[in-house]
């Protein structure tokens, strides 16, 4: 009996302490396109993904896998100024982050957001946020221009992009657990934007993904573990950031922002958003985390700005925001 293509992949990962290793990146990209050509049996991706989450991928796997996924992209060349990846959702604190980005696109920045949603219980996600906002998600990929043409963002769904990663990512239910798939996705940059905000669940996974990214030749990228594993910095807590610029690797810590933990929001709604944006009606929490996200993207797009200069322009940005947007 002949063995399967996709069998020393598998072999590769789980040959035992000894014997398994870290695919190398053309083994990853080869290994994912095999994938998502439909070449692999589902008890086959099951227990690759499952190595692999165990193993915790390498900075070359997460390269390889984007760049399979990259060459199975129909996605039209865009003029694009920020990639922002959105695949975690939210459960204790609003989400903040949309009005950073939305902010970041009122000021002139073409600003793509991509994400996944409804593959963990109890959380809000982007999409539906996003939609009851009132602001473009991309049913088809001609649909991106002239979202961006007229309110300089788009959101686009991951089955959009790509329907196996989609499945892939709807296996949580299944397994228990998140996959690499997870992380992956925030590296794929559709329209290769120069400049990429990503965000982490655990601090031991940004220097993978600053490292993919760089490996990636992804121009300008700033990770961190922001709030809940979305792109938004979290006022009650030290903010590293790991930067890419021209395939310089740098950190940059930002201090506190707010003193003690704060409570949980009993309700997190795409109102509570609409209030904020067109009111002012939000908390300390709220508004520093909104001008803290917004900080970090403007350092992203000028390295020479420094912590404080970063955050009063951010403040600028905030305050000048269009209020009926939303």
């Amino acid at each position: 009996m002949t063995e399967h293509p996709f069998a020393k992949y598998v072999r590769i990962l789980g040959k035992g302490k000894s014997g398994s290793r870290s695919l190398e990146l053309d083994e990853a990209r080869n290994a994912m396109g095999m994938i998502l050509s439909g070449e692999v049996e589902d008890v086959q991706l099951g227990a690759f993904l499952m190595l692999l989450r165990v193993k915790e991928e390498s900075p070359e796997e997460l390269a390889g896998f984007v760049l399979a996924v990259r060459d199975h992209l129909d996605a039209p060349s865009l003029n694009v100024d920020l990639d922002w990846a959105s695949y975690a959702g939210k459960r204790r604190q609003q989400a903040w982050y949309l009005l950073a980005a939305l902010a970041l696109a009122d000021s002139g920045l073409k600003v793509v957001m991509h994400g996944a949603a409804g593959h963990t219980a109890e959380r809000v996600y982007s999409e539906a946020l996003l939609r009851e906002l009132g602001e473009p998600i991309a049913q088809q990929w001609s649909d991106c221009q002239s979202a961006l043409a007229q309110r300089n963002f788009c959101y686009l769904p991951l089955p959009l992009i790509s329907p196996a990663l989609q499945r892939m990512i709807d296996l949580r239910q299944q397994f228990g657990l998140r996959s690499p798939v997870h992380s992956l996705t925030r590296l794929i940059n559709p329209f290769a934007a120069d400049y990429s905000m990503q965000s982490i669940f655990h601090p031991a996974y940004a220097d993978s993904h600053q490292r993919a990214a760089a490996l990636l030749g992804q121009a300008h990228a700033a990770v961190f573990k922001g709030e809940a594993g979305e792109a938004e910095r979290k006022p009650e807590a030290l903010c590293k950031v790991k930067y890419v610029h021209d395939g310089e690797l740098s950190e940059q810590q930002w201090p506190k922002l707010l003193d003690g933990r704060q409570p949980w929001q009993s309700e997190l709604s795409s109102d509570a958003l609409r209030r904020a944006w067109r009111h002012d009606e939000l908390d300390d929490y709220g508004r520093h985390a909104i001008v803290g996200s917004i900080a970090i993207a403007l350092q992203l797009r000028d390295a020479s700005l420094d912590c404080d200069t970063a955050m009063t322009s951010a403040r600028e940005l905030w305050a000048d925001r269009r209020r009926d947007r939303l």
